[in-house]
Parts: C-alpha cells; structure tokens; sequence
C-alpha cells in the first residue's frame, strides 16, 4: 500500500449513503471495507469537460479482462486513463452487474422512505448517484455503467452471474492513483445481486494520500500494451493543461 505516513485526509462514508470531490493528479483515493460486506458504486468524470467520463466496456475490453484488480488502469470515454489501481488486498472488483434502484431494493428488502425511517432508510445507488450528479449539473442522461468495489461475481458455465462472498473480509482496501483530475462520485448502496435477506449495512473509510510520481517501471503502467497507449495519452492531454 502507499506509505500511509502520506494520509491527507481520512473519513467515513456510512451505509447507504452517497458523497462526490475532486481528486486531483498525482494523489491517491484509498477505499477500505471496513467491517466486509460493503459495495462502493462509483462514477468518473472529467471536472473541466463533464462530456468525459467512465467507460467500463472499454475499460474491460482493452486490458482483456472481466474482473479489476491490481494492475488495472479506468479508462475514459476519450482513451485517457483517470486513475490507475496501484494496489488491492481485496483482488476483484466488478465493472459489468451495474446499479440497484428504487424498485430493486424494495424488492429484495422492502421499501423505507427517509421520510419515516430517518436514518434507517434503505437508498439505492441509481438515486444516491442522481443526487451526487445534480450537484454539478449532470442528471439520467449523463449516468454511465458504474463501477462496483468489493464484489465479486461468479460466472457459470451458462453465463449466469452470482455473488460471490468467498473473498469478503473486514479490513480490505484498494488504492486507486489519479492520473488526471477526476470528478469521483460514489455510494455504499448494496450491489444489485447480494442476495442477503436483510438490507446489507456495511460502512467504508476513504482517504486521500500524495501518491508517488510515475516511473518508468510502473505496474500499471506496463500490465499490458493498451496501458501503455493510455499514459501517452495522458501524457499529451497533461501538455495541453
């Protein structure tokens, strides 16, 4: 893990809830599953160009890989990578099963409004993203397929997907390493396939660290051919601003 001596900034995102910031370039956003269990929905944006954002079928297809990990760069919707994983304990990551919504989750675990339960209401990640977008202007439109941290899926012989608990664990985190300024929009709503009967409450700590600077050598950076292509992308997209 980057060398936490370089913390900046430490909170608390509690369950069922949303949040967004900028991450600027060359720091670090730490995501840490605090209990296990948790699900962390996220969104990329471009802060001076919101037209950019997070495509996850390109994301998968030029890295040639289902699951992410350690290794594994986010790609924009314009070729530029907005922050590379730079390390993982918790090894796979979720970038195809989307998002729940109001009538998922009052489906699986019946409906609480704010209004009635207070704090103990049950949010989705459609409307938690909605409300983070509409800060900055962006609405249904500018929605894109989410990322989704701490959940794994299994895939059967029939390509059907399920959740997969076998690597959940208190303590697991991730380090994603910004490559450029990053508009981050996130929520700790429960995944659209956790198939628990009760509606999952698992909180998540995020920490923003100075990372290191990019060398030659990077992991990520080499992991394969296309990620190589995206940091020169980078490259020339940082020359122009």
């Amino acid at each position: 893990m980057v060398d936490s001596n370089n913390i900046l900034y430490t909170d608390s995102l509690p369950a069922g809830t949303h949040w967004s910031l900028t991450m600027k370039r060359g720091h670090t956003l730490r995501l840490i599953d605090d209990e296990g269990g948790a699900n962390v929905g996220m969104l990329f944006y471009n802060p001076y160009n919101l037209l950019e954002r997070i495509n996850i079928p390109d994301t998968l297809k030029c890295q040639h890989t289902f699951k992410l990990t350690k290794g594994n760069c986010l790609y924009s919707d314009m070729g530029h990578i907005f922050c590379s994983i730079i390390e993982d304990t918790f090894g796979w990551h979720d970038g195809v099963c989307g998002n729940t919504n109001q009538a998922m989750v009052a489906s699986k675990w019946g409906a609480k409004s704010y209004q009635e339960f207070r704090n103990d209401w049950r949010q989705n990640g459609n409307d938690s993203f909605l409300v983070e977008l509409a800060k900055y202007g962006l609405g249904t439109k500018d929605m894109a397929a989410n990322l989704n941290f701490f959940s794994k899926i299994a895939v059967d012989n029939h390509g059907n997907m399920s959740y997969d608990t076998s690597i959940t664990k208190a303590g697991s985190a991730i380090d994603l390493r910004f490559e450029m300024d990053t508009l981050v929009v996130f929520h700790t709503c429960p995944h659209p396939l956790n198939p628990v009967d009760e509606y999952p409450k698992h909180p998540v700590t995020y920490q923003i660290l100075k990372a290191d600077s990019v060398q030659d050598d990077d992991f990520c950076k080499n992991s394969c051919v296309e990620n190589q292509h995206g940091f020169m992308n980078n490259y020339l997209y940082n020359l122009q601003n």
